[in-house]
């Protein structure tokens, strides 16, 4: 997909917060990258806190569905990911406050990582294999996004040209890569450790469902 669409930047002109919460989740994610899992090194530190499907089904190691979406499986991952929360985190957080939006967030990659572990065990895939990544609380941001702001100016590279789409056309392109390769992936859980399609979708469906209840009323407004 980065290939294909990768976003630059957006329009900030009428944000008013500092994304305090993005960039403190930006640093935490780098920091347990580079520093705890060694760049993808560290493999049983790793592996100690991903999700494992066939674990939660069995009630077992829930924190993990936070724990995994700090981790990351290489720098092109960790990479992609944290560009995607730079440009459209901060907006959300703008929006909803900065606790509603940390609360928002992690909502959003627990339940991006239930659509992982519920959809795997449907296709009947390997539920062994371990599943990390901040794609479902991001994808949860991005379905915010679209939602809150879908007329709002993403400045992308497309096709090796710089230009400037709607945020409903930057997004909406990406959602439909992921809905057809985790349809073509039936899930997106490969016996190689692929990505996770299923995270990606219910992350963002569920950041649709709810991001409406977080702008809506003061709930996290004013801190």
């Amino acid at each position: 997909m980065l290939n294909m669409l990768l976003p630059l930047g957006d329009d900030n002109s009428d944000r008013v917060r500092k994304p305090i919460v993005n960039i403190v989740l930006i640093a935490v994610n780098l920091i347990v990258f580079f520093f705890f899992q060694r760049m993808g090194q560290n493999l049983k530190f790793t592996y100690s806190l991903s999700v494992v499907p066939g674990e939660i089904l069995n009630r077992d190691d829930l924190f993990s569905l936070i724990t995994s979406m700090f981790l990351h499986g290489g720098l092109a991952h960790i990479a992609g990911n944290m560009l995607f929360l730079f440009i459209f985190g901060d907006n959300i957080e703008d929006r909803i406050g900065h606790l509603g939006y940390l609360i928002f967030y992690l909502l959003c990659g627990i339940a991006g990582s239930l659509g992982h572990v519920f959809f795997s065990s449907a296709m009947k895939a390997n539920l062994m294999i371990p599943s990390l990544g901040a794609s479902g609380a991001i994808s949860g941001v991005l379905g915010g996004y679209i939602l809150l702001f879908p007329r709002r100016r993403v400045r992308v590279l497309i096709f090796r040209i710089i230009t400037q789409v709607p945020a409903y056309v930057a997004l909406g392109i990406w959602f439909i890569f992921q809905l057809i390769n985790g349809i073509g992936l039936l899930g997106g859980v490969s016996e190689g450790g692929g990505v996770a399609y299923a995270a990606h979708i219910g992350g963002f469906v569920f950041g649709l469902l709810v991001i409406k209840l977080f702008a809506a009323g003061n709930y996290g407004k004013n801190i």
